[in-house]
């Protein structure tokens, strides 16, 4: 069902829809087939990535959950397990692939506010015991969408780092919002996630593109990822109608970002006013709100009545709801909607 363009949407950041210049640039976008390699446009948009990123290779892929699921088969063998935070997106959002794709388990770690640092890293690696399963890979998010986009910051990515090399373990980074993450610190993505052996990240996201995710690393790595993203469906053709979107998005994306995390906390200071709700204010970094309705409050019935007044959110549970903003909620709708939700929860 079509969203007017009156509503705000407020349900993720994917919703956004491509803007003039990413429809002309789709329009006109050189193409070849990218099955081959001869994708110029898509060819283009690899190699720009890999350069932000400081690395050898990149790989575009239709979606975040096929790239993540690319790294994790590109690091794992069957039968070992995968160190995730407890709220992870390749756990809780990826159909169970890290198993039906890879073979592998998750050995789950509950972080404060999704962090985790390498003391609780290091106490869930498999001892090296034959009757053990082996620890596989470790697997970080940042932002981390479940804890509400919370950010790790570049010190503790660097402890990681050092113990991952240590015990001998690959790490991958599911970076889809890692350009939020790298806003808010005011750093390079390619300083916050150089240690990384993959990253993943999305540009449909906070970016601002229609459809599409990049998986960068080693040369090497990139050329085996061919195989794995082959083998999941993910050979697009004359994919460079959607790499041309993606280059405005991965150029000009990161530049407004700032925006969003401006507007997120305008919606979660209004939200700490009112009696009705629990917010964790230092949790809210980057472009994502997440609050509890007290005393057992009805998310869902708050959705439907944000609904009625054109307003589309999501409910996390019972009793939980999520805000996500980006490109296409603009700081007078974001004010309204913060209007809207004081009204409605000091009822």
């Amino acid at each position: 069902m079509a969203v007017s363009s009156n509503v705000i949407d407020l349900r993720s950041d994917t919703v956004t829809r491509p803007t003039p210049a990413m429809r002309a640039a789709m329009a006109a976008a050189e193409v070849g087939d990218d099955v081959y390699g001869e994708d110029p446009t898509v060819n283009r948009l690899e190699t720009r990535a890999a350069e932000i990123f400081g690395r050898e290779a990149a790989i575009f892929v239709p979606t975040g959950t096929m790239g993540n699921q690319i790294a994790i088969r590109l690091h794992t063998q069957h039968g070992q397990e995968v160190i995730c935070e407890a709220r992870s997106h390749i756990l809780d959002w990826e159909m169970a692939m890290m198993s039906a794709f890879s073979g592998c388990l998750p050995r789950t770690i509950a972080g404060e506010r999704g962090v985790l640092p390498w003391a609780q890293i290091r106490a869930a690696i498999s001892p090296k015991i034959y009757y053990r399963a082996a620890t596989g890979l470790i697997s970080l998010e940042n932002t981390h969408n479940m804890a509400g986009g919370t950010v790790t910051p570049l010190p503790i990515y660097e402890e990681i780092w050092q113990g991952a090399v240590e015990a001998g373990l690959p790490t991958h980074l599911d970076g889809a919002r890692v350009f939020n993450a790298a806003v808010a610190l005011g750093i390079s993505v390619a300083d916050l996630t150089r240690g990384f052996d993959t990253v993943n990240f999305c540009l449909s996201k906070g970016l601002g593109a229609p459809v599409g995710s990049i998986l960068v690393a080693s040369r090497a790595s990139i050329d085996r990822a061919r195989i794995y993203r082959k083998a999941l469906g993910g050979g697009m053709r004359q994919a460079g109608i959607l790499a041309a979107a993606g280059l405005i998005a991965l150029e000009e994306g990161p530049l407004r970002l700032h925006e969003d995390h401006a507007n997120a906390r305008l919606l979660a200071d209004a939200i700490a006013t009112c009696e009705g709700a629990d917010i964790d204010l230092p949790s809210v970094q980057t472009n994502i709100v997440f609050f509890t309705l007290k005393n057992g409050g009805d998310a869902p019935a708050l959705v439907a009545a944000l609904k009625s007044e054109g307003i589309l959110c999501s409910a996390i549970g019972p009793h939980a709801v999520r805000l996500v903003t980006h490109s296409d909620v603009s700081r007078e709708q974001c004010e309204r909607c913060a209007a809207t939700l004081v009204h409605l929860l000091k009822k």
